[in-house]
């Protein structure tokens, strides 16, 4: 999980698997902020969502939100860019257990509880990822091993 307002900077997060990449920007605050996602529901685990929110979609919204905060942003729901990135099924042939799938829906459950979705998302699907986002532009970049670089 990462924030920042510093011109010139990225954030970035690599090899996205069923594990789905939250991105915050505050047009207003010209802020950025990114978590990445690795499961559902911090109930699985209570000590790690404490040691680490980020990595449950249900901890991390609020978290990054707290991120934003101390960056100036008090923009929540009306004005905030959200996309969403990941979540594809790359090692569950069968469906058995459709994390991917399940992170995307808990991060969009955890967010219309603050009024707000997503603007964009890229996700599903059977391919890795990698994301990076611009303070600068607010470029939405993705790229997956064989194939070419895209923007959301």
């Amino acid at each position: 999980m990462g924030a920042t307002r510093t011109q010139g900077q990225e954030l970035r997060t690599l090899a996205l698997g069923s594990c789905v990449a939250l991105i915050m920007m505050d047009p207003k605050a010209r802020c950025i902020a990114m978590v990445h996602v690795v499961l559902p529901e911090s109930s699985i685990d209570p000590a790690r969502s404490q040691k680490k929110p980020g990595h449950f979609a249900d901890t991390a919204v609020p978290a990054l939100l707290g991120e934003m905060k101390k960056l100036g942003s008090d923009n929540v729901g009306k004005g905030m860019i959200i996309k969403l990135v990941g979540g594809a099924n790359v090692m569950d042939p069968n469906n058995t257990f459709n994390i991917g799938k399940r992170n995307a829906l808990a991060i969009k459950k955890a967010l219309w509880k603050f009024g707000m979705g997503p603007r964009a998302e890229d996700i599903g699907g059977r391919i890795s990822r990698s994301v990076s986002v611009d303070v600068d532009t607010g470029k939405v970049k993705i790229t997956s091993p064989g194939r070419d670089g895209w923007e959301l």
